[in-house]
């Protein structure tokens, strides 16, 4: 069972993706912009699949919490576009080489960073839910970050409505994104063992952040994500590169 992934690399991924789901839990986002980067500079196995595992629980989880909170108003349109964008992306892992995914998975942490930052808001219409859909199948099947289309048009809403909101999408798109991967051949028994390891480092994360939620400044825990998802990727970035160069 263990012999697809050494002990280190475990417990590295584990404490990876407790503070994902530590910094999830508290600020609405995180497991997968914050532990997609890392995970893949471990063991690019460990993306997209496991971690999609872990946005999967990490949003059940959530949902559950903010269940009284939650208005589906038109997510069914960004749904749908989850399917088109899903394949997209799965096209993308099964052809684009691994140095080339690494910069696709660093390009799409840096557009989730500057969406951030800078707020960018959109109407909220069936035509918007829907593309927003398609972007987030893409980014959620290449890097199992498929938040940052559907946050800016949800961010709007009043913050337990957001997570509400987004944990649901989360929940459905995730298994989406599951059913594609596994169609095309993307989703190995290992994949489904790695899952399962990493499961409790998730559930410690969201335990821990119930004692912590009304001891810690979000916007600087925000900020510090922010700053952690950038160098990230930078390194994701510097690794591709250098793989690149390699090749040639």
């Amino acid at each position: 069972m263990m012999s697809f992934i050494e002990p280190s690399t475990l417990i590295l991924a584990s404490v990876i993706v407790f503070f994902g789901a530590l910094t999830q839990s508290l600020i609405g986002f995180g497991v997968a912009v914050v532990a997609s980067p890392l995970l893949y500079i471990v063991n690019p196995q460990l993306v997209p699949v496991p971690i999609i595992v872990m946005g999967f629980a990490i949003s059940a989880m959530t949902l559950f919490r903010e269940r009284g909170h939650l208005q589906f108003n038109g997510l069914q349109y960004a749904l749908l576009g989850r399917i088109p964008g899903g394949f997209a992306g799965a096209g993308l892992l099964l052809f684009a080489p691994q140095a080339i995914l690494g910069l696709i998975i660093a390009a799409i942490v840096y557009i989730a960073v500057i969406l951030s930052v800078y707020k960018v808001t959109a109407p909220i219409n069936r035509i918007s839910l829907f593309i927003a859909g398609i972007f987030s199948g893409i980014f959620g099947n290449i890097a199992a970050i498929g938040g940052p289309p559907m946050a800016i048009l949800l961010a709007g809403q009043d913050a337990n409505q957001f997570r509400a909101a987004l944990s649901a999408f989360f929940v459905f798109s995730s298994l989406i994104a599951l059913g594609i991967l596994a169609a095309v051949g993307l989703v190995e028994i290992k994949h489904l063992w790695l899952s399962l390891m990493l499961l409790p480092s998730v559930i410690g994360g969201y335990l821990v952040s119930g004692l912590l939620i009304n001891h810690v400044d979000k916007n600087k825990t925000r900020t510090a994500t922010l700053i952690l998802c950038t160098i990230s990727a930078t390194i994701l970035v510097a690794k591709s590169i250098m793989a690149l160069i390699n090749l040639n």
